[in-house]
């Protein structure tokens, strides 16, 4: 065009895939998912700067990086994780999550309500995997042994109470990390849809984690047990042997010394308060700010979807990670559990438990943006558009992302890598076959709950996973034992949540037919292949 002065830089179309192919294979290799992501970002940098080695360094640093934190949004959502990590620093210091698992432990007088107060346990101590384990299995292993309950079995509640809970609600440590993925992989397509609204549309399809939640609930009811969880049982039980002789059972010291507190300050009121301030201040200011984002476009007449779909999740969320830190330091000053200075040294080490989060959250963001401008995702329509239904989609997605989590032990990396590319995929593939704006929505809740549900099952299922280490630990159990007997466990269940939830709910079947069948499936495969002990 006259007077136009553009330079259009062409590579070749299979360079595109190589970043994220970078960081997945050097995470298998390595099992280091941040340095596999700035590499990954580093090659994509190299390719787009015109080949060039330096200049991909500097911009890996001074573009990607810098771009991904200066965001507004970005920004948001590092912040509200910070605080978050800083309220639990503060309720796990003030005594609120030993009081709850506490409050929970009188309510086990035998075996199967022992396993029903530990799985609530790990439900209500919902917004963070890691103080769920810490918590619920170094507080509930003394009730648990009294019971003659295997460690293995306690290991198991642990660790599918853990990641699965934090995953699917709607309010935890994940929850800025889950939603900021979804909103890049939304900005890559155009979208300019609520990334929170989009993720509590996808619970209903997270089928792993809400399957195996259901899957203890029905063990604990039954006390039916398979395969080698049987013979783990069946030892506890009749030979009052917990675990098997000669194991190396690592029970961490410091994470015992963590969970100390003064039995005066074991109140479950200090955890559940402060929690209770981000679930409502959450939902209040997701109110207020929907309400106030109609009011300005001259809407006066709206329903509740209305309000969600056009309130600032990030500012709410904010408001209540900052309140619930205020209401939790007062509560703990109040009641002279800790001093100022203690109070405020709790609430630096919860922040500083997010620092990890934050740096792969960060890298998430770059890498997202270099397959954004080298067209991934382009690509790879290319070669599979004509040889893949998008109702296969999910089940694929939820494949990939298991085997990728469970090769490198982490559900977040592998989230990091597949979510910018899922999303734009997804919404490609479906036009090419003519989709219509219902059913494009639908494979879009189906996939991006793919990528976390699949995560989280190759996470669950892996014994390199930190989730499945600290449940061994927190536990007392041999870790490979809890491996060896959580493992069919889990890929029972997510074979069927891919039969009866990822491919049955892509055709059209509710989310909640699908939930409804899984469980149905769950309760026949314990009483056919289950025995009581």
């Amino acid at each position: 065009m006259p007077g136009t002065n553009a330079n259009l830089k062409v590579i070749p179309g299979w360079l595109s895939i190589v970043p994220p192919l970078i960081a997945i294979l050097l995470a298998l290799i390595f099992r280091q998912v941040i340095l596999s992501l700035i590499i990954g970002i580093y090659a994509g940098a190299v390719f787009i700067y015109d080949f060039n080695f330096f200049t991909g360094f500097f911009r890996l640093i001074d573009h990607y990086i810098i771009e991904a934190v200066s965001d507004k949004s970005h920004a948001e959502i590092i912040i509200f994780t910070l605080l978050f990590g800083g309220v639990i620093g503060l309720i796990s210091k003030s005594g609120g999550t030993k009081g709850i698992a506490n409050t929970m432990s009188k309510f086990a007088h035998n075996r199967s309500s022992g396993m029903f107060a530990t799985w609530l346990s790990g439900l209500i101590i919902f917004f963070d995997d890691y103080a769920n384990t810490l918590v619920v299995g170094n507080l509930m292993r003394p009730l648990t042994d009294k019971l003659k309950i295997s460690r293995e079995k306690l290991s198991f509640i642990v660790d599918a109470t853990s990641a699965p809970v934090a995953s699917v609600v709607i309010v935890s440590s994940w929850i800025g990390y889950e939603v900021g993925l979804i909103q890049d992989g939304l900005i890559a397509i155009g979208s300019t849809a609520n990334a929170y609204s989009v993720f509590i549309d996808t619970i209903p399809f997270r089928y792993y984690p809400i399957a195996m939640i259901i899957f203890v609930l029905l063990i604990a009811i039954t006390r039916r047990d398979f395969g080698r969880m049987k013979l783990a049982e069946e030892r506890a039980v009749n030979t009052g042997k917990l675990f098997e002789d000669g194991k190396n059972i690592l029970i961490d010291e410091e994470m015992k010394e963590e969970v100390k507190t003064s039995s005066t300050n074991e109140r479950w009121v200090n955890g559940v308060v402060p929690i209770l301030v981000i679930i409502f201040g959450t939902i209040a200011g997701l109110i207020y700010t929907g309400v106030n984002s109609l009011h300005s476009q001259g809407i006066y007449n709206f329903g509740i979807r209305d309000i969600i779909s056009s309130s600032d999740s990030y500012l709410s969320l904010l408001w209540s990670s900052f309140a619930s830190a205020v209401v939790a330091a007062i509560m703990i000053l109040s009641q002279r559990i800790l001093s100022i200075n203690e109070t405020v040294e709790a609430w630096i080490s919860g922040i500083k438990s997010m620092v990890l989060a934050i740096i792969i959250l960060t890298l998430a963001w770059g890498i997202g943006a270099v397959t954004n401008e080298i067209r991934t995702a382009d690509y790879i329509i290319s070669l599979i558009s004509d040889t893949i239904n998008p109702r296969f989609l999910p089940v694929l997605v939820f494949i990939v992302c298991g085997l990728t989590s469970f090769a490198t032990g982490t559900s977040w990396g592998t989230m990091a890598v597949m979510m910018p590319i899922v999303i734009p995929l997804t919404v490609h593939v479906s036009n090419l076959f003519g989709f219509n704006a219902a059913d494009i929505q639908l494979m879009l809740n189906g996939t991006i709950s793919s990528v976390l549900a699949g995560s989280v099952w190759g996470d669950h299922c892996s014994p390199i996973s930190d989730t499945t280490i600290l449940s061994s630990m927190a536990s007392g159990c041999d870790h490979i034992d809890h491996v060896r007997t959580q493992l069919p466990y889990a890929i029972v269940v997510g074979l069927i949540c891919m039969l009866l939830g990822d491919i049955v709910s892509a055709f059209g079947v509710s989310p909640y037919i699908s939930i409804l069948l899984i469980t149905i499936s769950i309760i026949l495969v314990l009483y056919l292949f289950g025995k009581k002990n």
